[in-house]
């Protein structure tokens, strides 16, 4: 795949239909019904919810060609399982996922893994394994098919993904029926959304033709889209409806304890929830246990804080990258502004960037960043090191502070630590007054790792001139201003 390009096949989650919509446009013209306005005694265990509703994508396509953070793979334990699915998302990926999966050495039943997504659109792949079914081990077949959607689901919550994409988990070569295998996927969404909804702003059900219909028809119980929808979709729901997080309950492996444990047997039940919620906490150890937990919030408040920061941040770069990956970028590629070339002495990746090739009047500067976030994310997971040519940049190609302070706020947090060095290339009085001022009062963390370079001699003691593709209009400035350079120019400490 072509990485500055927009293949057609490649399908962005934001652009597809949600569950509601659809619903709402054909109920757009229609008075209301009164059953939305009246008040009703009954009610299903998966009421209608709108805020749910709208994060559910039902798409009739190829999970692989999905533009989201993540998608879901079905497999074996080997995880070499050749079904379309799976060899869909091998021949999209590439060859270096065979490789990954390699290094897990399998996966149990289940269970899901994490590798990168490589060619595909989505960043990531998440790897499961569903069970073979028999209807004598039925009960067993239906708690590892909801461990896969719970696992799948707690994966990205982890990670702090914004969507995901899922196939039918239950291939056709392991027997699953495919109606009994929706309620549990259907209802283990559900209820995780239910509980952590906040985590996940997306998640798309990509179905064949054929499972198509089944989830048309099973949606509505338990994403019902109207109170209408809610009542009438009542009667269709299955016995076993799963706990509260839509694991299957086994009756027989259930613990019964008394309704109100260390409350004498002759209490009155009419006593009602304040006596139960009385008695409950007022025993010595139980207080004592409330004092420590009261602690140990005030101490943890700030990192749970930050960590909430930390995933949120997260979220929103998966995003940025998510669109880089979907946008035709070939125009910003043309500018040669950046580029990766050699390695520096310590043998970490060097990256260039040319500021006269950047027409900031000229070009969409959005576009721009989405360039750098594409060309960069699999750079920065190892150290690296920039160098930024200032060569005859004038005023048209000077970066904005506020689009260099939202660069920097916008990448993930491996950018920052991974960058070892910027070779900040012939600059100006005026270039370096405003690197210190940027440096000093709007980014932390990035002036100690600034080292202004006057000549390109100076520059090679760090990088070796065949490691580095220098433009010709740098040479000739370098070899005008400062006489021709020598390759063997002896080392300085400095750099």
């Amino acid at each position: 795949m072509d990485p500055l390009g927009a293949p057609s096949q490649f399908v962005d989650v934001d652009s597809l239909p949600g569950w509601s919509d659809a619903y709402e446009a054909k109920q757009l013209d229609c008075h209301q019904s009164p059953l939305e306005k009246a008040q009703v005694d009954v009610r299903s265990p998966f009421p209608y919810r709108k805020d749910i509703n709208e994060k559910i994508i039902l798409w009739k396509g190829d999970v692989a060609l999905l533009n989201c953070t993540a998608i879901v793979n079905t497999s074996n334990e080997t995880l070499t399982d050749k079904n379309p699915v799976s060899e869909s998302i091998f021949m999209h990926a590439g060859p270096d996922l065979k490789d990954e999966l390699q290094k897990l050495k399998g996966c149990r039943t289940g269970e899901a893994k994490l590798t990168k997504g490589f060619n595909l659109a989505a960043r990531f792949i998440i790897h499961t394994v569903g069970p073979k079914y028999k209807s004598r081990y039925r009960t067993a077949a239906e708690s590892s098919l909801y461990s896969c959607y719970r696992n799948v689901l707690q994966l990205a919550k982890e990670q702090a993904m914004c969507s995901v994409g899922f196939c039918v988990i239950n291939t056709l070569k392991r027997c699953y029926p495919l109606e009994d295998a929706t309620h549990i996927a259907l209802r283990t969404v559900r209820r995780f959304l239910e509980i952590h909804g906040e985590t996940l702003e997306k998640v798309v059900f990509a179905v064949s033709e054929l499972e198509e219909v089944t989830y048309q028809k099973l949606l509505p119980l338990y994403f019902p889209r109207s109170l209408e929808e809610e009542i009438q979709s009542l009667p269709y729901l299955p016995a076993d409806i799963g706990n509260a997080e839509g694991e299957p309950v086994v009756p027989e492996r259930q613990i019964r304890i008394t309704e109100k444990p260390g409350v004498p047997d002759d209490a009155s039940d009419e006593e009602g929830l304040e006596a139960d919620l009385s008695f409950i906490g007022s025993h010595a150890f139980a207080r004592m246990e409330g004092d420590v937990d009261k602690q140990r919030r005030l101490i943890l408040q700030g990192q749970l804080s930050e960590a909430a920061l930390q995933k949120q941040h997260q979220r929103n770069y998966n995003r940025w990258l998510c669109q880089a990956r979907a946008e035709d970028l070939s125009d910003i590629a043309s500018l040669k502004a950046l580029y990766q070339t050699g390695v520096d002495n310590c043998g970490r990746t060097v990256m260039v960037v040319v500021g006269r090739n950047i027409p900031v009047t000229l070009i969409d500067m959005e576009k721009a960043l989405l360039y750098f976030i594409h060309v960069m994310d699999h750079i920065a997971v190892k150290e690296y090191v920039l160098v930024y040519f200032h060569t005859l940049t004038n005023y048209y190609n000077q970066l904005d502070s506020n689009f260099l302070k939202k660069l920097y706020d916008v990448v993930d947090a491996k950018y920052k630590r991974n960058l070892k060095a910027l070779y900040f290339v012939h600059p100006t009085f005026r270039s370096k007054v405003s690197a210190w001022f940027f440096t000093t009062f709007t980014v932390s963390g990035l002036k100690d790792k600034i080292h202004y370079v006057e000549s390109l001699q100076q520059l090679f003691t760090a990088i070796p001139p065949e490691q580095i593709d220098l433009p010709p209009f740098v040479l000739e400035y370098d070899a005008r201003e400062n006489g021709p350079y020598y390759s063997s120019y002896p080392p300085s400490p400095d750099l």
